[in-house]
């Protein structure tokens, strides 16, 4: 847990800049707003109202806050799941970034599970609906329908971060392909950068030929991600549920749902049941989910050291029998 006020220069700079660029004269922190393994952050009083900042003074900051704001603005365009609305990102003079968004007095999420696992599946739903209204359209004489185009590949248009590790999301038209060589290969490829496991690329090169068996005879249509859906990156006000620190792509719609079965504590059966009321579990969904939460346990292992090693070679050699 990280706090702005834990290092009174490094406030100092937050303020001065947020001064700067918001043009305010009043600029008062409001409470004690926790923060995550990867940024500060902090509510603040202006001239224009209450804002909620961001701070991270690492070397990918700025890449971390614009992706995460392009993250917010593709989710807000679909007009299923609340999230809040970004101002601006602005870079710290002493280095590193901040992003400033608009205040939401959010609480955690417990009544509106449900709402959010309705809201998730339309949001995973919509390019699915796009690329039928566009097919209807085909062959037909008049206007173009006013919606955006569909997506057809898998992939995002600028780069998002897991934690603070950078997503490769060039566009791929195989989710196969995308996950292997875009999501699992970065991880491998860090871990063996710092660790040389031999362990793990022994299994990885066993595993990575045998990833697209666990997609034979599945339909994967892209749908736009959160990206890095867990309990603490959701949370509901008086409204509903709010999505927020999302590392969005377009991927398949069961990676959103790898993390497990608690994904929201006592709520989970709710979210669950709201969510496959609208989208039903497919067959293989067991077998895949393993595989997601292989990104997920080497992602953790990149961030946060040694104890992850265990689950996710474990996890590599369930699916090698598996699959």
């Amino acid at each position: 847990m990280f706090m702005l006020h834990a290092d009174p220069a490094g406030f100092q700079e937050v303020q001065n800049q947020l001064k700067n660029v918001l043009g305010t004269s009043v600029l008062s922190p409001i409470g004690h707003v926790q923060g995550g393994c990867i940024s500060q952050a902090q509510n603040f009083d202006t001239d224009h109202g209450r804002v909620f900042v961001k701070v991270n003074h690492g070397s990918q900051a700025k890449i971390m806050f614009n992706g995460e704001v392009a993250s917010l603005e593709a989710i807000r365009k679909t007009c299923t799941v609340r999230v809040p609305e970004p101002i601006m990102v602005s870079d710290l003079p002493a280095g590193g970034a901040l992003l400033i968004m608009k205040h939401i007095e959010m609480r955690h999420i417990s009544k509106f599970a449900g709402k959010l696992g309705e809201q998730l599946a339309d949001l995973h739903l919509k390019n699915r609906i796009m690329k039928r209204k566009m097919q209807k359209h085909l062959g037909t004489i008049g206007k173009c329908p006013a919606d955006p185009r569909p997506v057809d590949m898998f992939g995002f248009h600028t780069t998002t971060c897991c934690g603070y590790i950078p997503q490769v999301n060039d566009w791929q038209e195989d989710w196969g392909t995308f996950f292997a060589s875009q999501r699992l290969q970065p991880q491998i490829s860090l871990i063996e950068r710092d660790h040389g496991d031999r362990i793990l690329l022994g299994l990885w090169s066993e595993l990575q030929m045998k990833v697209q068996n666990a997609f034979k005879g599945a339909v994967i249509v892209p749908s736009l991600l959160h990206g890095d859906l867990w309990e603490a990156n959701v949370a509901e006000d008086e409204h509903g549920p709010v999505f927020f620190d999302p590392g969005s792509f377009y991927g398949h719609s069961e990676y959103e749902l790898s993390i497990g079965d608690n994904l929201f504590g006592v709520h989970s059966q709710d979210f669950f049941t709201a969510y496959h009321t609208k989208i039903p579990r497919a067959s293989g969904f067991e077998v895949r989910r393993q595989l997601y939460q292989l990104f997920h346990s080497l992602n953790n292992w990149n961030h946060f050291g040694l104890v992850f090693r265990e689950g996710s070679i474990n996890l590599m050699r369930s699916l090698l029998q598996i699959l």
